[in-house]
């Protein structure tokens, strides 16, 4: 007799906001992570740890946002301590940094995502409308996580020695982090001056 095939967790549906054509393919891709990660760690919402874990695992344009040096290796090192001691304290407990999400359209499950969260994404989906960009990125996101200083994913930053203020700062200047990098050419700077 054989023995059965054991069976997977059911994954929750995709929501709409990961199939909004407001978002990069990228973005998308972020946010099905850290609804994977958030699984993974046995948590109840996606919340903005998860999604900043997320975005520096797979975006080098957010990476090249923190500038050279450790700090990213130091962000990562205190997102993947959460679920063996670092953020145990967040189980079981809803995200809210007390800003309210004004859900314009559906097009964010809140039921997935904690406040913040669903927070973070539509300020990406609006930064990105500002800038005349029909979707949101990775960078997109980052800033909207720096702008909400009570927010998970700063609280992560913070402990990193990440000032959230300045890099979400720099990111909105588009201040160049390096000659020529990712984030210079996606905020619309050349690079060096070959002259």
């Amino acid at each position: 007799m054989q023995s059965p095939t054991p069976r997977l967790p059911q994954q929750p549906a995709a929501t709409r906001a990961e199939n909004d054509a407001r978002l990069t393919v990228e973005l998308a891709s972020v946010l099905a992570g850290a609804r994977r990660r958030a699984l993974r760690d046995g948590d109840r919402q996606i919340d903005t740890a998860h999604l900043l874990h997320s975005l520096l695992e797979t975006d080098a344009d957010v990476r090249a946002a923190f500038g050279p040096g450790p700090q990213v290796a130091r962000v990562l090192g205190y997102l993947v301590q959460r679920s063996i001691g670092y953020g145990l304290r967040w189980q079981g407990s809803v995200e809210n940094s007390g800003v309210v999400p004004v859900v314009r359209a559906p097009e964010v499950d809140t039921s997935q995502y904690s406040p913040s969260a669903v927070v973070a994404i539509q300020g990406a989906t609006e930064r990105a409308e500002q800038r005349g960009e029909a979707r949101a990125g990775g960078v997109d996101l980052l800033a909207a996580l720096a702008a909400d200083g009570e927010c998970r994913a700063v609280e992560v930053l913070a402990r990193a020695g990440v000032d959230a203020a300045e890099l979400g700062g720099r990111i909105e200047a588009g201040t160049p982090v390096g000659s020529g990098s990712r984030l210079d050419m996606c905020n619309g700077v050349d690079g060096p001056d070959p002259r």
